[in-house]
């Protein structure tokens, strides 16, 4: 089935699968923005960096990015969908150090070896980064036994830093009163919004490439309705795009048009979540109306596309 149609168009693989592929990730302005906060929260050393975002705006693919192109010097304990209470916060980061924690083991003792662990780690020259994604499924208390973990320094140096990666609820959560004391740890961050109208032809346009086109595939119409229907989150414009390509392979046609689009909206084979509806684009383009407009899109990047990626940081890591 993941070849349904990528013969058909020429393609080396499906260009817009929902997985998380750093391999495809689009530099919108937005991604920029949030790329850069990343950065400066690790070399600032911020004890708390702090990115959300709707659902499927894009924060996984970028922490991907994080993870491959972190330096050397830089050991990172991913945790995804962590739950429970405060005392299973220290379990999880252990085991993603690739600590054992045995079954009841006394929490004073894992919390001990954490530390000792991050005092070895410093030694050798390297800084522990603690990434929680999903964060939003934490409740108040575990973030306040987060902000304690923040405070494990060696003289003037902090031991350990925190990226939390959530849904904007995580902002309001950390808004709440009893957590002023966590909210004045976050020296970094940034919400990642919708994508802008304007970058919907350069994204359909770079997934593309990165998938083997070589030819024009997406009207300007069809990229623009992608954005409106989707409200500019990636992960949705990926859906339907994919559908389209469906559509398209079915019906033969080589390229994917606006009408094709509107057929598989009206068909209701394409699930439009509730989220779509507080995302609101920054920009909106208009459709193109012009005859010269109207025909395919040009496969090289055009002015709208953003500059490449700012520099992260070199490439290695554990």
């Amino acid at each position: 089935m993941n070849e349904i149609y990528t013969e058909f168009f020429g393609l080396a693989e499906r260009p817009f699968s929902l997985l998380p592929d750093p391999d495809f990730l689009f530099w919108s302005p937005e991604h920029k923005h949030a790329a850069t906060m990343l950065e400066y929260g690790l070399f600032s050393r911020a004890p708390i960096t702090l990115i959300t975002g709707e659902v499927g705006a894009g924060k996984t693919t970028l922490l991907r990015h994080l993870m491959a192109t972190i330096s050397e010097d830089v050991t990172i304990a991913l945790v995804s969908n962590a739950r429970g209470s405060r005392d299973d916060v220290i379990r999880w980061i252990m085991l993603s150090l690739g600590q054992r924690v045995e079954a009841g083991e006394d929490y004073v003792l894992i919390y001990d070896r954490f530390q000792q662990l991050l005092i070895q780690e410093y030694a050798a020259g390297r800084r522990v980064v603690v990434v929680i994604d999903e964060a939003q499924n934490l409740d108040a208390g575990v973030l306040e036994e987060l902000r304690m973990i923040t405070n494990i320094n060696a003289d003037k140096d902090e031991l350990v830093q925190l990226i939390l990666m959530g849904q904007p609820e995580l902002r309001d959560l950390i808004a709440r009163p009893e957590l002023r004391q966590f909210a004045q740890r976050v020296s970094s961050g940034f919400h990642l919004g919708p994508m802008p109208a304007d970058c919907a032809q350069p994204y359909v346009t770079h997934r593309l490439q990165v998938a083997g086109a070589t030819r024009k595939i997406f009207t300007p119409e069809a990229a623009q309705k992608l954005h409106a229907h989707c409200g500019g989150l990636p992960r949705l414009m990926n859906q339907l795009a994919d559908l389209g390509m469906v559509y398209a392979y079915s019906a033969r046609s080589e390229v994917v048009t606006g009408e094709i689009i509107d057929r598989v909206i009206e068909d209701n084979v394409f699930y439009l979540p509730v989220e779509t509806q507080r995302a609101k684009p920054r920009v909106i383009a208009p459709a193109p109306t012009s005859a010269a407009s109207a025909g395919h899109a040009d496969l090289a990047p055009g002015p709208s596309q953003p500059e490449p990626a700012p520099a992260f940081l070199h490439r290695g890591g554990r």
